[in-house]
């Protein structure tokens, strides 16, 4: 969906709004969606749809899905998330998940970034490297 310049404008000012000391604040996101459908302002499909978008990308943001071949034990689940916690702010979320392809290791995904040291990755690539 193409947004306008306005309903964009729009969207990242009520998005700013809705937050507090940096993070979203839900009660506020609520209100303001509230606000939003009673008082329907001109591209209110747009600027809700925008609104979205920017809620989604900050709530992935401090989402972490870990991915390791074995479950952990819970000690080595509090280590990995202490180490998100330091290193990406106390805010994160993470979420641990089996997932046998990778044989060995670990991959994490933040939102877009996808952190991966995991064996079936290093040799694909070194399988790659091989073929060149």
């Amino acid at each position: 969906m193409k947004v306008c310049k306005e309903a964009r404008k729009g969207a990242k000012s009520l998005f700013e709004a809705v937050r507090t000391g940096g993070r979203l604040d839900e009660s506020k996101v609520r209100l303001a969606l509230a606000a939003v459908l009673e008082r329907t302002p001109p591209y209110q499909g747009q600027i809700l749809h925008e609104f979205h978008r920017l809620v989604r990308l900050d709530v992935e943001r401090r989402t972490a899905l870990v991915e390791t071949a074995a479950a952990l034990e819970p000690a080595e689940q509090a280590s990995v998330d202490a180490s998100l916690r330091q290193r990406f702010g106390s805010d994160i979320y993470a979420t641990f998940v089996v997932n046998p392809e990778l044989i060995a290791g670990i991959r994490v995904r933040i939102g877009s970034d996808v952190y991966d040291s995991n064996v079936r990755e290093r040799l694909a690539r070194l399988r790659s490297e091989l073929n060149h």
